[in-house]
């Protein structure tokens, strides 16, 4: 048993050390940006339209919809139903996307990366949110919530939609110009990792 845990407890930490030290500035402690983060960013802002810019400001914006409804919903039909394991999946899923967010708020402050638009003059985001660049949170909780649910339910109706949901959120993301694409993939990455340790919790 402990040696399961110390396993799954190293797949977090293990690839954590590797976003905190991949390029990172030792003299300002802040995340260089690759030349591609800025290219996508700006071709994405290029080809914007007003459709499309409605559509992911909706999936941005309603991002706690997912991340607490999911939960929620598995607990009232536990509750509804008398579904032991049902609850109990509430519990893991919850439980996955508060370590996920926790451990983005603490990379966030060690890295210090600013917002694109902050960092290029060029990028022009659809608003200007606080806070640092990396990782994405909206990223990181999704996919946080996408990997627990989907481990809990391996259906392919219940994968489809859960990773769809997240993979549109991460990418609203960038699409905003709030989050360069590495942003995203850090947060994507450290969000299906952090639904491991709690697989104990898992009906």
């Amino acid at each position: 048993m402990k040696q399961l845990f110390r396993a799954k407890f190293l797949l977090i930490i293990i690839p954590l050390q590797v976003f905190l030290s991949l390029q990172v500035n030792t003299a300002s402690a802040q995340l260089r940006t690759p030349r591609f983060d800025d290219d996508i960013m700006i071709d994405l802002q290029d080809h914007r339209t007003p459709q499309q810019t409605g559509f992911f400001l909706f999936v941005s914006n309603h991002l706690m919809y997912g991340n607490v409804g999911v939960p929620v919903g598995l607990l009232a039909g536990g509750i509804i139903t008398n579904d032991k394991a049902m609850r109990q999946n509430a519990l893991y899923v919850a439980g996955s996307t508060a370590i996920s967010a926790g451990l983005t708020e603490i990379i966030k402050h060690l890295v210090k990366r600013p917002r694109p638009f902050l960092q290029n003059v060029h990028i022009t985001p659809i608003y200007r949110p606080g806070n640092y660049s990396f990782p994405s949170g909206h990223s990181s909780s999704s996919f946080a919530t996408a990997t627990a649910l989907s481990i809990a339910y391996p259906k392919w109706y219940v994968i489809l939609p859960a990773y769809l949901w997240a993979g549109s959120t991460a990418y609203s993301r960038m699409y905003l110009g709030v989050h360069y694409p590495t942003d995203v993939a850090a947060g994507a990455g450290l969000g299906a990792a952090s639904a491991l340790p709690l697989l104990f919790l898992k009906k």
